[in-house]
């Protein structure tokens, strides 16, 4: 996509500090650094999200993740985890409309990054669970 930032990245038209790079993926460093070592993996290709992934390109882009995973863990003893991130739209914080996942480096329970959900259990009848269960099975599809 002619506009894309990420898309300008891949092109080598943007610099970045692509730390992995081969004919389906592109990691680099995200410029923000939300922690020291946080990544982007994106597909080359340009897709706006992960409801556009067809199987073909989802097993060949998550297979590449747990090496570059490792690989940033491993540059840092500090490292401690990781979190491994990927928003779906506005709503959900997706701030660049080109499919990317962040691996967010954790050191300690107090580093720059933190990520809470909060507890709904006590809204939702065990009825009420099923009927979602069985409106997400209704759409799974082959």
């Amino acid at each position: 996509m002619k506009d894309c930032i990420f898309c300008k990245i891949v092109r080598n038209e943007i610099p970045s500090y692509t730390i992995y790079e081969d004919d389906v993926v592109k990691a680099f460093l995200d410029i923000s650094q939300g922690t020291p070592g946080h990544t982007l993996v994106i597909p080359k290709k340009h897709i706006a999200n992960i409801f556009e992934y067809d199987p073909e390109l989802a097993a060949a882009v998550f297979s590449r993740i747990p090496k570059i995973a490792r690989a940033v863990k491993d540059s840092n003893p500090d490292i401690k985890g990781m979190n491994i991130l990927n928003n779906n739209g506005q709503v959900a914080y997706q701030s660049v409309f080109h499919s990317h996942f962040h691996l967010v480096p954790r050191y300690t329970n107090h580093d720059d990054f933190s990520m809470t959900f909060k507890d709904n259990s006590n809204k939702y009848t065990p009825d009420d669970l099923k009927k979602i269960q069985d409106s997400i099975v209704a759409h799974i599809g082959d």
